[in-house]
């Protein structure tokens, strides 16, 4: 039996039409940022802030934003991006090992269309488990104990 390659016929595509929003600098993570309402921190360095997910989809979800103001992906400076990578490492393994988990999904929402709720940019970091799914996001808050419980084990693996 020969291989032959499949040929194909290039996607035809619109540009893409996005116009970008202004930053509301009234989000919630924008007042975590200023202090104005707490968090459950994890993690903190020149460019990010981590804290635990209050609604997570697993254990050991945690939040990381850029401390400049960035709505999503869609508008921010990639220069924000990069200064976020070095954190997010470190995070996606401190969680991992805190945690026990099998692996780590990493996921940014973007607008409305792409699932994304607070504006401001910011990157899930999700432990995984072999076999087990996320948990639906219901809206349902966790409590701030056990919150707090997974957030020390977290800081401990960073230590």
């Amino acid at each position: 039996m020969s291989y032959e390659p499949m040929s194909y016929e290039p996607m035809s595509y619109e540009p893409m039409s996005y116009e970008p929003v202004a930053y509301d600098p009234q989000n919630v993570f924008a007042k975590m940022l200023r202090g104005e309402i707490p968090c459950i921190k994890v993690y903190e360095d020149d460019a990010v802030l981590a804290f635990m997910d209050i609604m997570p989809r697993a254990d050991g979800h945690v939040l990381a934003i850029p401390k400049q103001a960035a709505r999503n992906l869609l508008d921010v400076d990639p220069a924000i991006l990069a200064s976020m990578a070095p954190a997010l490492t470190k995070l996606a393994r401190a969680i991992v090992k805190a945690t026990g988990a099998d692996g780590m999904t990493m996921q940014q929402l973007s607008e409305p269309a792409g699932g994304q709720v607070v504006f401001h940019l910011h990157i899930h970091l999700l432990p995984r488990w072999d076999g087990v799914k996320l948990r639906p996001h219901t809206g349902e808050m966790a409590k701030k104990e056990d919150l707090e419980k997974i957030a020390e084990k977290i800081r401990a693996a960073l230590a």
